[in-house]
């Protein structure tokens, strides 16, 4: 950058005063009308255009044109309402594009708050924007309305423009006072100028400056409200509203106007949200809002679930709704993060093709270490102290997130804070737990699933929901009693007559991480709610084996996050009411008795009591069903529950979380042949499935062996996972040319190699059909993961899920129909020859395999549909 480049604002005397304009300046005019601001960036148009300079205008304010739409300039008009991160990339672009030494004009930036409702985040756009053109060797000039914005914005203008100038009107008199030039000084420069026709001159008599900065001052000073932020203002005038009890209309408006800029843009979720906030709730929930922003979908989803819900409170059964005191974090922190530590053009850099995985290992690295503006970690602290020692958890709840059609479901992080220690290792924890969800945005998994579902140039800010843990002290131990996933529509029964519009439950002990996720050697109870004492997994064997055998919970005394098995809670006395969760294990007591051991019986947790001698399958399903009437669509909720006394139906539930069902599908009847020879089926079940009636063709088989599988150690099992994740990829956006089915032993995504396959979910997220199989060895075994994170994966992506049992009555798995068939591993993933034996892919012909599963007879069957065998039929023409 040469300095000695000169540029003008197109009138000499204006020049004179500043030493004119230098390459690379970003001018910052302060006025009171925009009629003002545009007198003077006509004379600076004017001027470069004769010098043979390209203008560029930045149109997106409501007020009239500053420059005419005459060729003049290139005119680029932005909508500014698709949010922060999407403007500022569009402005980036467009510098991009236009290359060096371009002069440019930017409307109001005022304007911008009718879009962003918030001063934070002009003052990050300014400041993301002013350096990069400074790098193109550019003149711009902006518009700033005075008295309009914090002096916290004014302040980090200044800071990073070159210069700023406020402009005065006043008494027929034009004033330009000068506040910022840098690179250069004089005697006067810092002097108030009066315009007198070309010329501008020093206002240097003490009595005329006096007079002058006091009527200017005297004016600010009635702007009461000028060091607030814009967003606070906006909610003052709302308690106006209120206190003078302004008309309907106006608080319609002004009910519509907070939810635009608090809940989202999803147009279902936001009529939900006026249909069921006030203007009071809004201000109750603005109490607790840490930053400004909008409350993301996790907080809003909880929210509004909970105030359809209170408002049934006079029904019987709502008492049982326990109360939350939550805090938020808006989402104009996350970029207020990014661009205060430094980051925002490794950002911008993440968001191009070549970038987005690359560099979002290095940003995500960096986000677990920034720092926080100083008024931010004051809320931290404040939010601190309010909870003192109770346990919080710090859960993500980005823009995109629990909206109709996109979930999100276990993509981001939460984070338990035990919340133990000194008031500054608390506020660590804390800290430390917000960047933890922040660098979240960054994870693989979340990367991938917004590439897939076209999200991945949106904005998506993060934003927080900190909540009190639901439970209660046990000892050294804090838990709830129970917690789990409740779905209103069971559309994936496992039983003939079975309602699927009565709902299902997912319930565990504990803390609710075991029932949202896959859990190694566990299995939640699944209920549903019209039958719940049938089990999906009856007649499956050993009901000891499928059973809950360890629970999470906060210790306190080591601070930290633990999963203690049945046994030892029950040695504890942890104040569990066993026999409403569990029956003693008779068969377990009679072996013990045999060698002479005098240990207690053990106990299985089932839930029976629980499920047929309380109200609470009937309470849940209540929750479900008034909840689905009010989205007017399937829901699925997190949720706790706690008893508080020596009564069974003294409980209370506590709704953590709500969202639309994500579903695909319709039950409708698929005709499945019973009278096909054996050979023809390469697998079959009667249920064990999840995904609606379906009939996939099947081009690509891709099949882990089990017994060699079983042979490996866990590092060559991580190798059989990457190079899966290889194949994955490439089959890619030929998803639905090449239909492919995936099947292994035991649980796809495990963290424990030894129970499954340790994949990614963005190592499989481009099959159609995901087969788990159970292995005679006993750990590898499938789960039937309805309602977990997994499961919501599977939906989206529009996967189907079956696990297969060869030793169980009606399962039939046939891996001999597949001896025929060329293994194409060794020329798809070139290097992983050493696995041929394990690891088979396998092309088929077309007509080769079909999948036919029908929801309503829960049948299941995987085949060759002709009479024929087409397995050594005709060249498949796609490629993986």
């Amino acid at each position: 950058m040469a300095f000695s480049m000169r540029g003008s604002t197109g009138l000499e005397g204006l020049d004179q005063v500043i030493d004119g304009l230098r390459i690379g300046d970003n001018v910052v005019w302060q006025v009171d009308r925009v009629e003002d601001y545009a007198d003077f960036v006509a004379p600076f148009v004017q001027h470069a255009t004769g010098e043979g300079k390209r203008v560029v205008y930045i149109r997106f304010a409501r007020h009239d044109p500053l420059i005419p739409d005459d060729g003049t300039a290139a005119v680029y008009t932005l909508d500014a309402t698709g949010g922060f991160e999407s403007f500022s990339a569009e402005v980036n672009a467009i510098a991009t594009r236009e290359g060096q030494d371009v002069f440019y004009v930017f409307d109001f930036l005022s304007d911008l708050l009718s879009a962003w409702a918030t001063d934070l985040m002009i003052g990050n756009f300014f400041m993301v924007t002013c350096p990069y053109l400074f790098q193109q060797n550019t003149i711009a000039y902006f518009g700033l309305l005075r008295s309009s914005h914090s002096f916290k914005t004014v302040a980090r203008i200044r800071e990073t423009t070159q210069v700023l100038l406020d402009l005065y009107s006043t008494g027929g008199a034009v004033y330009v006072h000068p506040l910022k030039v840098r690179g250069r000084h004089s005697a006067t420069m810092f002097l108030p100028h009066k315009r007198e026709g070309d010329r501008f001159v020093p206002v240097t008599s003490s009595g005329d400056a006096t007079r002058l900065l006091t009527y200017i001052s005297g004016r600010e000073r009635e702007q009461a409200k000028r060091n607030l932020d814009y967003w606070d203002r906006l909610f003052l005038d709302v308690e106006d509203l209120l206190a003078r009890d302004g008309q309907e209309r106006e608080k319609e408006e002004m009910l519509d106007r907070l939810c635009r800029i608090m809940v989202g843009r999803d147009t279902r979720i936001l009529d939900l949200a006026k249909r069921n906030f006030t203007l009071e709730d809004l201000l109750h929930i603005k109490a607790r809002l840490l930053g400004t922003g909008y409350l993301g979908g996790k907080s809003v989803g909880m929210l509004i679930a909970r105030k359809i819900l209170t408002r049934a409170m006079g029904d019987d059964g709502w008492a049982h709704l326990e109360p939350h005191d939550s805090f938020y974090v808006g989402s104009d922190l996350f970029y207020t993060y990014l661009i205060e530590n430094g980051w925002w053009q490794l950002h911008t850099r993440q968001k191009t093709k070549e970038g987005y995985f690359e560099v979002a290992g290095t940003l995500r690295t960096l986000m677990r270490e920034g720092s926080f503006p100083e008024e931010i970690e004051e809320q931290f602290w404040q939010l601190i102290e309010y909870f003192g020692q109770s346990p919080i958890i710090v859960r993500s709840s980005s823009l995109l997130e629990d909206a109709f059609g996109n979930a999100f479901a276990g993509k981001y992080e939460s984070v338990f804070c035990v919340n133990q220690g000194t008031p500054e290792e608390r506020y660590r924890a804390f800290r430390d737990a917000v960047r933890r969800v922040f660098a979240s945005t960054m994870n693989e998994d979340a990367l991938a699933y917004r590439v897939q579902r076209a999200l991945d140039q949106q904005d998506e800010q993060m934003a927080l929901l900190v909540q009190r843990v639901s439970g209660s002290h046990r000892k050294s131990y804090f838990f709830p009693d129970l917690a789990g996933v409740g779905l209103s529509r069971n559309t994936f029964v496992w039983k003939e007559g079975m309602d699927p519009e009565a709902g299902m439950v997912r319930l565990v002990l504990g803390l609710g991480t075991r029932a949202v996720n896959r859990v190694e050697n566990d299995y939640p109870r699944v209920v549903a709610l019209d039958a719940p004492l049938d089990r999906p997994l009856a007649g499956l064997g050993d009901i000891r084996r499928y059973s809950q055998h360890y629970v999470d919970l906060l210790n306190i005394g080591t601070n930290s996050l633990e999963t203690v098995s049945l046994g030892e809670m029950v040695k504890a006395e942890a104040g569990i009411s066993l026999d409403l969760f569990a029956v003693r294990d008779t068969e377990a007591a009679e072996y013990l008795k045999e060698r002479g051991l005098k240990e207690g019986a053990p106990w299985i947790l089932t839930f029976e009591a629980l499920l047929s001698e309380t109200s609470f399958p009937s309470v849940m399903q209540g929750i479900l069903k008034r909840l689905e009437a009010a989205y007017g669509y399937p829901v699925d909720v997190e949720f706790t529950v706690n008893f508080g006394g020596q009564e069974t139906e003294d409980f209370q539930i506590n709704v953590v979380q709500c969202r639309p069902l994500q579903t695909w599908g319709e039950g409708r009847k698929v005709e499945i042949e019973t009278d096909i020879p054996d050979d023809r089926i390469l697998f079959a079940s009667q249920g064990n499935f999840m995904g609606s009636s379906i009939v996939q063709p099947i081009r690509l088989i891709i099949y882990v062996e089990p017994e060699g599988y079983h042979k490996l150690s866990n590092s060559e099992r991580y190798e059989i996972a990457r190079i899966i994740g290889r194949l994955n990829r490439q089959i890619g956006a030929g998803r639905d040319s090449l239909p492919t089915l995936l099947m292994g032993p035991g649980r796809w995504g495990t963290t424990t190699p030894s129970l499954g396959i340790p994949v990614g979910f963005s190592e499989i997220n481009n099959v159609s059909v995901l087969v788990e199989i159970e292995h005679e060895t006993g750990s590898l075994t499938p789960e039937l993961s309805f309602g977990t994170h997994f499961f919501q994966d599977l939906v989206e992506t529009s996967i189907f899920y079956a696990a297969i049992f060869p030793r169980r009555k009606n399962a039939v798995f046939n891996p001999d129909w597949m001896a025929p068939l060329e293994n194409r591993l060794a020329s798809l993933a070139p290097g992983s020859e050493r696995y041929e034996a394990i690891l088979k892919v396998y092309e088929v012909s077309e007509g080769g395999l079909s999948l036919m599963a029908d929801i309503i007879s829960q049948k299941l069957l995987c085949f060759n549909p002709s009479k024929t065998d087409q397995q050594s039929g005709r060249t498949v023409s796609a490629r993986v």
